[in-house]
């Protein structure tokens, strides 16, 4: 695990070159080109999510590898650099990806395009019960986790935690380490971002006694006014053991991204694959269970992929995406 500052800095991105494993040659259905799929790190549902999708479009004959990666912001830029590279990436993070801010390194993506929603991420903190922690604004001074480094959970830290008006030292590491490092002693609270019940959270809270909590409705409010790619929501008692009171917090939808040179056959037939299963949760995966068309609404910030918006079309669902520029 790594301990910084509050400020972030730009991401990392893939080394000069480098291509994506498998992605130049072809898979087994020979209409389509065998396909990379980057998620994240160890523990991650990103990993989890880009298992079930391969191994989905392993049964429509299409090959699909899963990379490890640093999370979003890195799958972005795999994704921008490579025609047959697919990224899960949460649109707070495709916002900065397009507008071409330092926590993307400063630089536009102008190739990356939306295929299908994933599921909403919602930002909740951890803390054990022995650190007698149990608001947002008790995090002043504190060492929080906060996932991989300049990763979305970093960004949405940071800008919580100037809406509150306080500081924070961030630790940074995979969702495992998080875990780890919580239990452990190596940080007061964890920061996480993830569908929700997070697992990362669901984890440390079987093995040791703590409470979750959200930046609470008026730092909320603050944010999502200065980040429209957020949304206020509130996770009613139960969601996570022990809890009685709702938690109110911001959350944004996670999408497939892809290259805009991905043949518009494939984009087409890999969104479509994904989309007209009977039961997501069953067919793909539990934590597949809210990807269904619908929600392609959700996306603001990426223009859709031709294929895809041709799917969306035929089902009858309006994209509220911009157009390519």
């Amino acid at each position: 695990m790594q301990r910084r500052s509050l400020l972030a800095v730009p991401a990392l991105g893939l080394a000069a070159g480098a291509v994506p494993r498998g992605a130049g040659a072809q898979g087994t259905n020979q209409a389509h080109p065998a396909l990379a799929i980057y998620t994240a790190g160890q523990g991650s549902p990103f990993v989890t999510y880009g298992n079930a999708i391969a191994a989905l479009l392993s049964r429509q004959g299409i090959t699909a590898t899963v990379e490890a990666s640093t999370g979003s912001l890195q799958n972005l830029t795999a994704v921008e650099d490579h025609a047959n590279a697919l990224g899960t990436a949460f649109l707070g993070s495709a916002w900065d990806a397009v507008q071409g801010t330092p926590a993307a390194g400063g630089r536009r993506h102008v190739n990356v395009r939306a295929l299908w929603p994933m599921y909403e991420t919602s930002f909740q903190v951890a803390a054990l019960t022995s650190s007698g922690l149990t608001g947002f604004a008790q995090l002043n001074g504190k060492r929080v986790g906060a996932g991989p480094a300049r990763g979305p959970a970093e960004t949405f830290l940071v800008a919580a935690a100037e809406a509150a008006g306080i500081r924070v030292e961030i630790v940074s590491g995979s969702p495992a380490e998080m875990t780890q490092g919580l239990l452990g002693g190596g940080m007061d609270a964890l920061w996480q971002g993830a569908i929700v019940p997070i697992p990362s959270i669901l984890e440390a809270l079987a093995r040791a006694p703590g409470v979750v909590f959200g930046p609470g409705a008026e730092v909320v409010g603050r944010v999502t006014q200065r980040l429209p790619m957020l949304a206020p929501t509130t996770l009613p008692p139960g969601t996570y053991p022990g809890q009685t009171a709702p938690i109110e917090s911001f959350a944004a939808w996670n999408f497939i991204v892809a290259n805009r040179a991905l043949p518009e056959e494939t984009a087409y037939a890999i969104t479509r694959a994904v989309l007209t299963v009977a039961d997501p949760a069953r067919d793909i995966g539990q934590v597949a269970a809210t990807t269904r068309k619908e929600a392609a609404a959700n996306n603001r910030v990426l223009p859709f992929h031709p294929g895809a918006a041709r799917f969306y079309r035929e089902a009858g669902v309006a994209l509220n995406a911009p157009q390519p520029a």
